[in-house]
């Protein structure tokens, strides 16, 4: 069985771990010679996901085709899929997780909670909406945004001008992206969540009633928009809870036909009435919020993807541990974080370290490190220290 991917990140770089694991043979479309991804898996083409000829290329011979992240191009894949070659999750899902407006659009025929919203393109909607929904408010770019980029808070439409001249003009932009755009802008409601949660589910292509399957719904923790660490179980949260999101997040999978791994980020509101829950974001395919799931879970987001788009029987999603404690590595003060293994090996054996093989820049993902144990504090306190050697951290070098 050959799988081929579209993209040469981290993401594609632990599935081929798991594809071995499988005797898969992974074939991977890279962005660069040296791309994470290129470093391990020999079979790769180099070049764009805009490209198609580049796409064909990586798709010859292989019996699916799937992605590692949403920025591919919906026309080539339905004409790649009219050559007979199977794409999951297919471009009709894969829409709802390029387009913000499309899955709000989607979410909301479906009856899955997500904050007020509206799609605007001028300064007096978006005052509009404000007045009704009060300031601030979340504008956000609907296409090409990822890791916080594309997303601003807005106390007035002052403070989207720029965006807003850019729709007079006829689209919109992710800044420092480029690429398409989107001819309205997103706005919703600012959610006073007391926390971020995040349900990953997977299934297997089919009617409605495909096989589907949950992990565990964790607790993520965010810094400047990007994902910092990850606890699963999300502590504290009530079984009835804990459930209704795993039911949200099966709706969504189920009514937007999507194969493979389903990442559902969430809000939730959480006081003496209960816990209300409403959807923020959607990723199809293996997700940063999934990696304790390498050690912390019988089967892993990236064998769970691989039987996926492979249609095989679904593995088992229990957890091996009571706990699990993601953290990640976001940039570091030395040049080759490596270098401190010996270190942070001597001081955490129990910590388990993935590194990404990224030239380190300030703030960029660079690997992550999970602890396994009973108790959350203690491996969050365990998983951070690791993570604060690996940076380079002046506290920890004294």
């Amino acid at each position: 069985m050959t799988v081929a991917v579209v993209g040469g990140g981290q993401l594609a770089r632990m599935m081929s771990q798991q594809a071995i694991a499988l005797g898969v043979r992974l074939r991977a479309l890279v962005e660069a010679p040296d791309a994470a991804t290129a470093q391990v898996v020999p079979d790769v083409v180099v070049g764009a996901a805009k490209d198609e000829a580049a796409v064909r290329e990586v798709c010859r011979g292989a019996d699916v085709l799937t992605v590692e992240h949403e920025h591919v191009d919906d026309a080539q894949l339905t004409r790649i899929i009219g050559d007979g070659i199977a794409v999951r999750p297919g471009p009709h899902a894969l829409r709802y997780a390029q387009d913000k407006i499309a899955m709000r659009v989607r979410l909301t025929e479906l009856g899955v909670e997500c904050p007020r919203w509206a799609q605007v393109r001028t300064a007096a909607e978006l005052a509009a909406f404000g007045a009704e929904v009060g300031w601030p408010v979340v504008v956000k770019t609907p296409r090409g945004g990822y890791d916080g980029k594309g997303v601003r808070f807005a106390h007035s439409p002052d403070d989207v001008a720029d965006w807003l001249a850019d729709l007079e003009r006829g689209v919109v932009t992710v800044e420092g992206l480029g690429g398409e755009g989107g001819h309205e802008l997103l706005v919703e409601e600012r959610v006073p969540f007391t926390r971020e949660l995040a349900v990953l589910v997977a299934r297997r292509p089919g009617d409605y009633h495909a096989e589907i399957r949950a992990w565990p719904v964790v607790e993520t923790v965010q810094a400047g928009g990007i994902c910092s660490e990850v606890i699963a179980p999300a502590p504290g949260l009530p079984p009835e809870a804990a459930r209704h999101a795993q039911e949200m997040a099966a709706t969504v999978a189920r009514g937007l036909d999507v194969t493979g791994v389903l990442a559902v980020e969430m809000f939730a509101v959480e006081d003496e009435s209960g816990v209300r829950l409403s959807v923020n974001e959607l990723a199809m395919r293996p997700h940063n919020s999934g990696h304790w799931t390498i050690e912390g879970s019988v089967t892993s987001q990236f064998e769970q993807h691989l039987r996926a788009v492979l249609d095989l029987p679904l593995g088992d999603t229990s957890a091996r541990q009571p706990y699990a404690v993601m953290v990640n590595l976001l940039g570091s003060e030395l040049s080759d974080p490596l270098d401190a293994y010996p270190r942070l090996m001597a001081a955490f054996p129990d910590v388990k370290v993935h590194f990404y093989g990224k030239a380190v820049r300030p703030g960029r993902k660079l690997g992550h490190v999970t602890a396994l144990g009973e108790d959350p504090a203690t491996l969050r306190a365990r998983a951070n220290a690791a993570v604060a050697i690996l940076r380079g951290d002046e506290e920890e070098r004294g």
